[in-house]
């Protein structure tokens, strides 16, 4: 029995800027995966991708993070086209994975199961249903409002939402997917009715304004620390999570694990790549903060 398994496919990642072409590894559980590494779990990652990409995953075990893979056609391939206002992004896909299946996953047993979804097609709602009567399902809501038409990824509301949704214990969104998702701009109003369809824990992501967490008729604010330098926000959304669930998994209450979380996504902002950090690097930038609060008093 695992404490917390991710499931979500790696990508190959070709990121063009105005200066530059870089390849590099991607996705939710290539970066959640690596936050969660040096923390006291028991931990697994179940992914798919094509032979010709299994170096991606020996160097995760070579890491010492144990990794199950279901065999794929392909690797899902992300062309990030960048101009020079970086934030007008061109995202196409190149080549998709084949999707999860409930059978993939029959054999893994876990307190908490992270979904991270890259495509709206990627798992199943009977997938998420079969894991949601063994463990506590967190997801990613990302990859649902998002699908490909003539590798052009265009963004879609989920059809399946009301029918999926009753099984999430953990929801995570940032306010751009949940406004698709409930057509509420405020953060009140969308999480309640997140939660009105069943989900438990309703965690958005504001960026730099702090992320809130919404539990049974309570909000819990999030402050976002100041990161002393801005690299790499790649993945920052997956290290939260991946600090998230770590706290709660351990019996954390939801501001302590928010909190744990959000340190964690600063210490990632401020080195490209994935999170490379301790807990004890997460609970030095928390101390940090507290004494700056408690000297501008």
């Amino acid at each position: 029995m695992y404490d917390i398994c991710c499931v979500g496919h790696i990508t190959l990642d070709k990121v063009v800027t105005t200066k530059s072409v870089v390849h590099m590894s991607g996705g939710t559980s290539f970066y959640f995966s690596n936050a969660i590494r040096n923390m006291d779990v028991k931990y697994t990652l179940v992914t798919g991708l094509a032979e010709s990409e299994m170096h991606v995953v020996e160097e995760l075990r070579a890491k010492g993070i144990e990794v199950f893979v279901t065999p794929s056609a392909h690797t899902v391939y992300f062309e990030n086209i960048y101009p020079e206002n970086q934030d007008h992004r061109t995202q196409r896909v190149l080549q998709k994975a084949d999707p999860f299946t409930v059978e993939q996953l029959s054999a893994v047993h876990a307190r908490y199961y992270h979904l991270g979804p890259l495509l709206a097609d990627d798992m199943p709602v009977a997938l998420i249903k079969a894991l949601s009567e063994r463990g506590k399902i967190s997801l990613d809501a990302q990859g649902y409002l998002r699908k490909v038409e003539n590798r052009n990824v265009i963004p879609i509301d989920w059809p399946a939402k009301k029918e999926a949704l009753q099984y999430i214990d953990i929801l995570k969104a940032n306010e751009h997917e949940m406004e698709v998702l409930t057509g509420h701009k405020t953060v009140p109003e969308a999480a309640r009715v997140l939660a009105g369809w069943g989900v438990k824990e309703v965690v958005i992501t504001l960026g730099s304004m702090g992320s809130v967490i919404y539990h049974n008729n309570t909000f819990y604010h999030i402050p976002a620390y100041s990161p002393t330098t801005v690299i790499d926000a790649t993945g920052c959304g997956d290290t939260y999570m991946a600090g998230y669930l770590y706290q709660r998994s351990k019996g954390a209450g939801f501001k302590e694990a928010g909190e744990f979380a959000a340190a964690m996504a600063t210490l990632k902002i401020e080195s490209s790549g994935p999170f490379t950090g301790t807990p004890e690097d997460v609970e030095a930038l928390l101390a940090n903060s507290q004494e700056r609060v408690i000297a501008a008093r």
